[in-house]
C-alpha cells in the first residue's frame, strides 16, 4: 500500500498548494452576489404546468381569472399615451396578455381593438405546452406574436435596451429570487419605458388557507405546508426602487370568486396549474377527513347566504419606469416656492376670521 508521503510525490506542485491552503483555512469566505433562498420548486410548478395543459379543454374553461386579470392590466397599459413597439410578455401563460389585445377596450367597446398601439408581443414562458396551448385560436392573426420557451422562468435571455415595455400577468409569485427579476426587467427596457406587473398578493384565498389550517390542526394537531407563500403589498415598492425603477405604482384589486364547496376551487386551482409548490410541502394530498373539516369550517366562517363559498384573489398591481434623463423628477427638499406649512395657517387664519 502507497504511504502518504509517496502519494504526495504523485501530485503536481501547484495541487500540492492548494491541498495545503485548503488544509489550513479555518473560515469561510462568502461567494459574490446576495444569497438566493429557494422557496419554490421550478421543476415543480413546470411540471405542474405542462400536466394542466395538456388536457386543453380542461384548462381553457379554468382561465377566468387569468383573462379578467390580463384584461385588466391591458386597460392600464393603455392609459399611457404612446405607442409600444416591442412588448414583453414575461410569463405569458397561455398568451393571455396577447388575446386580452385584441380585445375592444372595456371602457371605449367601439374604438377598436387595443392591440392597435401595440406592434410585436413575445410571450415568454417556460411551459411550452401551456404556451402553445392556445396557438390555434383565431386571435394569433390579430397580432405580431412571438412565443419564446425560457429554459427557465428567472433568466431573462434578452441583450439591454430590447423592449419599449415588459408586462407580467400572474406569474411573479412564483418567483424564488424576485429581486433579481426584477433587476433583468429593468435591464431589458428601455430607457423611459415601464415596467407593468401583477401579481397574487399575501391575502391571497385567505378563506382556503384559514381553513385547511384550522382542520389540520383539529385533526392532525399541527399545520403543514398546503399553500404556498405570497408576497406582502408593503415590499412591492421596495422591491421596484431597488432594481432601479422611478415613478412607483402598486395599487390592490381584489377577484372574487364564488364556488360550490371548496373541493371545486381546490380542483380549479389544480387544473390553472397554481397548486402549491413549496419546497417544503408536504407530500401526497391532504387526507379525507381534514378536507371534510375543512369544508365545514369554510363555510361556517366564510359561506354566503345563498350556499356557495367566496375566494378571494387579492391582485397586486405595479408600475415602474426605467430612468431616463427626459424623465421628470421631484425638486429637491427646500427648493418649493412656498411653504405648505404657511399655507395651511394661511388658511386657519381665514377660517376662524369668517367664524367671528
Amino acid at each position: 500500500m502507497m504511504n502518504t508521503l509517496s502519494m504526495r510525490a504523485f501530485i503536481p506542485p501547484l495541487t500540492r498548494r492548494c491541498l495545503r491552503l485548503q488544509a489550513t483555512r479555518r473560515y469561510a469566505v462568502q461567494a459574490p452576489g446576495a444569497p438566493t433562498l429557494e422557496i419554490f420548486s421550478n421543476q415543480h410548478k413546470w411540471q405542474q404546468k405542462e400536466r394542466a395543459a395538456s388536457t386543453k379543454d380542461l384548462s381553457r374553461s379554468v382561465d377566468y381569472l387569468r383573462d379578467e386579470v390580463a384584461s385588466r392590466l391591458c386597460e392600464r397599459v393603455l392609459d399611457i399615451n404612446r405607442h409600444f413597439a416591442q412588448v414583453l410578455d414575461l410569463g405569458a401563460n397561455a398568451c393571455n396578455i396577447a388575446r386580452a389585445l385584441t380585445l375592444p377596450s372595456e371602457d371605449s367597446p367601439d374604438s377598436g381593438p387595443r392591440s392597435k398601439r401595440i406592434g410585436t408581443v413575445t410571450s415568454a414562458e417556460s411551459s411550452e405546452t401551456l404556451l402553445y396551448r392556445d396557438a390555434d385560436l383565431p386571435f394569433n392573426t390579430e397580432m405580431d406574436i412571438v412565443r419564446d420557451v425560457l429554459p427557465t422562468s428567472e433568466l431573462l435571455p434578452y441583450d439591454a435596451n430590447t423592449f419599449d415595455a415588459v408586462l407580467s400577468s400572474l406569474s411573479l409569485h412564483w418567483i424564488n429570487d424576485l429581486p433579481s427579476v426584477l433587476a433583468q426587467v429593468n435591464n431589458v427596457l428601455k430607457p423611459d419605458s415601464p415596467f407593468i406587473g401583477v401579481m397574487m398578493g399575501g391575502d391571497s384565498l385567505y378563506e382556503l388557507r384559514t381553513s385547511l389550517q384550522l382542520a389540520e390542526q383539529d385533526r392532525r394537531g399541527g399545520v403543514s405546508t398546503h399553500t404556498s407563500p405570497l408576497a406582502d403589498v408593503r415590499d412591492i415598492g421596495g422591491l421596484l426602487q431597488k432594481a432601479g425603477f422611478n415613478l412607483l405604482t402598486v395599487d390592490v384589486d381584489d377577484i372574487v370568486v364564488d364556488y360550490p364547496d371548496c373541493f371545486s376551487l381546490m380542483k380549479d386551482l389544480q387544473a390553472m396549474g397554481e397548486s402549491n409548490a413549496v419546497l417544503g410541502r408536504e407530500k401526497g394530498a391532504i387526507q379525507r377527513d381534514v378536507l371534510l373539516a375543512a369544508e365545514g369550517i369554510y363555510r361556517e366562517l366564510h359561506g354566503n347566504e345563498d350556499g356557495s363559498l367566496p375566494a378571494t384573489f387579492r391582485l397586486v398591481y405595479m408600475i415602474g419606469w426605467k430612468p431616463a434623463p427626459t424623465q421628470p423628477r421631484p425638486l429637491e427638499r427646500g427648493t418649493g416656492m412656498f411653504s405648505i406649512k404657511d399655507y395651511l395657517e394661511k388658511n386657519d387664519k381665514n377660517a376662524q376670521g369668517k367664524k367671528d
